[in-house]
């Protein structure tokens, strides 16, 4: 049966890929470990990508992260276990999902990811959509016949 919250399969390839780039940011860049970890990452927006384990148990503890990293703008992505993920991101112990603040020097596989994924780093949206300067907008006077009257206060 399938879980809940694993919206979507990742390759095979894609997972080989972020197993990779997990181990590569724990030792040059930024990782952050656990389900309270990854959430908290997500929703400050610091998240490059969450990774998710698809055997969590119970699933519940998971099911928020995709709704908040789709809400957010924040990649994530599914590998098939804990145990996997635990031992890409350095621990001896299954994790059930970490969060890449910084990907290191795996920066330009983790870019790759994103691709395939259909999801592009926070700083390449920035460069490609430069901020728009707000326009000041004038209030339009109503015309005399549209005002309305004001009425004398009885006293």
């Amino acid at each position: 049966m399938p879980k809940k919250y694993v919206k979507f399969e990742t390759t095979k390839e894609i997972v080989d890929k972020l197993i990779n780039v997990t181990s590569i940011a724990k030792d040059t860049g930024n990782i952050r470990k656990g389900i309270n970890e990854a959430t908290k990452a997500a929703e400050s927006g610091k998240a490059q990508i969450i990774i998710l384990a698809e055997d969590i148990d119970p699933e519940e503890i998971a099911m928020h992260i995709p709704d908040l990293c789709e809400e957010k703008g924040v990649a994530y992505a599914y590998v098939p276990t804990k145990l996997e993920l635990g031992k890409a991101a350095g621990l001896l112990v299954s994790c059930a999902a970490i969060a890449i603040v910084d990907a290191g020097a795996a920066k330009e596989t983790l870019t790759d990811v994103l691709a395939k994924l259909g999801k592009k780093s926070k700083k390449e949206e920035k460069i490609e959509s430069p901020k728009v300067e707000k326009a000041e907008v004038k209030k339009e006077e109503k015309p005399a016949a549209e005002k309305k009257e004001k009425k004398p206060k009885k006293k």
